[in-house]
């Protein structure tokens, strides 16, 4: 059926749009989602997926429940001011209640079972912090040779949004995120901030996404408080699709551009704390100054217009 994936999760708008990306492409064969405190606590994030996954008429997919908060510190905040109280602009209600039953696993065993039945390497798409990511690998070492990579949203190359410095998911967790970008050997694409505002989309691609269909509709109609912030944030009518640029990597190889830079991650306690430190110098390691950071894959450049038409053309139906 094409990539094998699975999708971590803090749902969140612009995860549903990912989410959707996924369950309804043809040749994407969605394993399972786990979910994780974010946006909004575990127990919203958890059933926005579910709830979301029976919109696409996917209750075929498992939907295990994860970390409720941090390896190490407690979380200062949420993004329920940019996702509405319940992460998805206050109209989750608008979804259909999920029939199946919450997994019985948790995240990371759903996870390990899954890579472990698998006959062939798992993508995995983490886009809320990556405390569940971290646990796998921490408990799993063997889950690592059976994941074929993991594409992640989160970091900024030269801004963060929760601070100046750091972007929410990897602020979330600097600990997690440290343990899964710099100390572990996983193939990583890191899709990050400067990427993602690049990619918005505008009033006119979201009418396109409202006419086209009842789950289109049901899609547009979530994303209001989210588009009311980015519209602040823009100073025009548009809105970020964070995620759903992400899981477009993982299940289309290539739809970014890439570059292999050493990254390390902040886990002071000062105003820095978060930040994705991306060394960009192209120093080797003889030289003085070389970062100690792990080279990783990290998202640089996409054809932006060919991006936002491969998200729509998936979302409507049209690549079916």
């Amino acid at each position: 059926m094409g990539t094998k994936l699975i999708i971590d999760t803090d749902p969140g708008v612009d995860d549903a749009l990912a989410i959707a990306l996924a369950a309804l492409s043809p040749d994407v064969d969605l394993l399972g989602v786990t979910s994780v405190f974010g946006n909004v606590p575990l127990d919203r994030t958890t059933s926005n997926a579910r709830r979301l996954l029976a919109l696409f008429g996917r209750d075929d997919v498992p939907v295990a429940a994860g970390s409720a908060r941090p390896l190490v510190y407690s979380k200062p905040r949420d993004a329920k001011e940019v996702h509405g109280g319940d992460g998805l602009s206050g109209h989750s209600y608008t979804l259909p209640e999920a029939s199946r039953p919450l997994d019985e696993r948790d995240a990371v065993r759903l996870m390990t079972d899954l890579l472990d039945a698998s006959d062939e390497p798992v993508t995995i798409a983490p886009i809320g912090p990556l405390t569940n990511i971290a646990a796998l690998l921490a408990a799993h070492p063997g889950a690592a040779a059976k994941i074929a990579r993991l594409v992640i949203m989160g970091g900024g190359v030269t801004f963060g949004n929760s601070t100046t410095a750091a972007e929410f998911n990897i602020w979330s967790d600097p600990e997690s995120a440290r343990r899964v970008l710099v100390e572990e050997d996983v193939p990583v694409v890191l899709v990050p901030l400067d990427l993602t505002h690049r990619c918005a989309v505008d009033g006119e691609w979201l009418a396109k996404l409202a006419a086209s269909g009842p789950i289109g509709a049901t899609l547009e109609g979530l994303t209001s408080t989210y588009r009311q912030h980015y519209t602040r944030v823009f100073g025009e009518d548009r809105m970020v699709m964070h995620d759903a640029v992400a899981v477009a990597e993982a299940i289309s190889p290539g739809i970014l551009k890439t570059e292999t830079y050493r990254v390390d991650v902040d886990c002071g306690l000062g105003p820095a704390r978060g930040q994705t430190l991306v060394d960009r110098r192209r120093l080797g390691e003889d030289d003085p100054q070389f970062s100690p950071g792990r080279p990783i894959e990290v998202a640089v450049d996409t054809d932006l217009d060919g991006l936002r038409g491969f998200v729509l053309d998936r979302l409507t139906g049209a690549a079916r």
